[in-house]
């Protein structure tokens, strides 16, 4: 049944975006619970991590997964130059790494010195230790699509230490922060 109340919009500008449309943007899209990751890669001798809300399982035959990260940021070049990542799935008490690696200025060297980690396998790159999944990469194509990349890669070696619980939740972002799901 259609409503007959008018529906609001924001139509953007024809041109090109200006900030008003971008912070509309920014909000609505807040809108959506997305999980919470770190992606970690080695590249150049040098652990490079950084928290994200933006990945999405792309297939399961064979497993790939995809990541945007920000193309101008430490992370994007990183994983872009070394080819191989680890993208590991944070539980909700996990929130502290996650402002962590958030935090714009974090320092190159001892960037991962607070946080408690193991090696992955097959990349050697950083693995939360407490994550619900952990998933090590290699990237397959990098696409450009506005200020970010799109960063598939197909699935090298997965696994998790955690074992299920009744408050066991997942570490999600909606409207600007980080929530847990309560059981």
């Amino acid at each position: 049944m259609e409503s007959s109340e008018t529906l609001q919009a924001h139509v953007l500008s024809p041109q090109a975006p200006t900030q008003d449309d971008i912070d509309e943007y920014r909000r609505f899209s807040a809108e959506q619970a997305a999980g919470v990751g770190i992606v970690t890669t080695v590249w150049k001798g040098r652990d490079y991590a950084a928290t994200v809300s933006a990945f999405l399982s792309v297939s399961y035959d064979p497993p790939t997964l995809l990541v945007s990260l920000y193309a101008e940021s430490r992370i994007a070049q990183a994983v872009v130059g070394a080819g191989k990542w680890a993208l590991t799935l944070l539980s909700a008490d996990q929130r502290r790494t996650a402002d962590w690696l958030a935090s714009p200025g974090t320092p190159v060297e001892g960037l991962l010195s607070q946080i408690p980690f193991r090696r992955g396998p097959v990349t050697d790159s950083a693995v939360m230790d407490g994550g619900l999944a952990y998933f090590e990469l290699e990237s397959t194509s990098v696409h450009e699509e506005a200020t970010h990349l799109i960063v598939v890669g197909r699935v090298l070696s997965m696994g998790t230490e955690v074992l299920w619980h009744p408050g066991l939740s997942p570490l999600v972002h909606y409207a600007g922060d980080y929530l847990k799901i309560k059981p």
